[in-house]
Formats: C-alpha cells, structure tokens, sequence
C-alpha cells in the first residue's frame, strides 16, 4: 500500500468519531441518521467522518429505500480485518477485504460460464 494511502487510514482510524462509527457498521449496515442518533454525534460531524472513512476504503455505502420511497444510504465495513505494524521504520498495513455482493455475482457468474 503507498505511503500516501496508509498515511490517510492510519488518520481516519485516529480519530475517535470515525472508529466509533466503524463499530456501529460492523455487523450490520446504518444510515448516517442511525448512526447519528446511537453515537450522539451531529449528522455533519457524522457525514464528515464517514468520507473520510471511504476515502480511506474502509466503508461502502449501500442503498436503500425507504418505505415511503425514498433513498437514502446505509453504511458497511469493507473489510474482515486490519492489522498495522512497523517494517523498516515504515507502517505498514494488511487489510483483509469482505466479498462484497458485486464480487460474488461475478464469480457465480464466471461459475455459470464454465459449466457452458
């Protein structure tokens, strides 16, 4: 991983708010009023933190829709497991991604063109 890319999620994972809002979407996707309202955060602050946590590539956003018909986005991890440690003076990062539903259509999708 670059420099550049470590040095961005090691700064969205120092932050307090950004690592809560990683815990509430771990094991199951919110929207950011949800999670606003959980954390007893502003919806800014809480919007702000989650584009700092996907520019960093450590959550996705999903849509959905309400019952009324609106849309409106719900958050995810996008990772299993992350682990930082030090090499030569440098951090470095391993993240072990989560399949995300896009993947695993593409491989039933590549399974279905092989039994052709």
């Amino acid at each position: 991983m670059p420099s550049e890319r470590v040095d961005e999620l090691l700064d969205a994972l120092g932050d307090e708010r950004a690592r809560q809002i990683l815990a509430a979407v771990t094991d199951e996707p919110q929207s950011a009023k949800e999670l606003a309202t959980s954390l007893e955060a502003s919806l800014p602050t809480v919007y702000r933190r989650i584009d700092d946590l996907k520019a960093a590539d450590l959550v996705s956003a999903q849509t959905a829709v309400a019952p009324d018909g609106n849309h409106f986005e719900r958050y995810t991890t996008t990772f299993e497991s992350l682990s930082v440690r030090i090499r030569d003076g440098d951090y470095v990062v391993d993240i072990e991604r989560t399949e995300g539903i896009a993947d695993r259509f593409d491989d039933l999708w590549s399974e279905l063109g092989e039994g052709r």
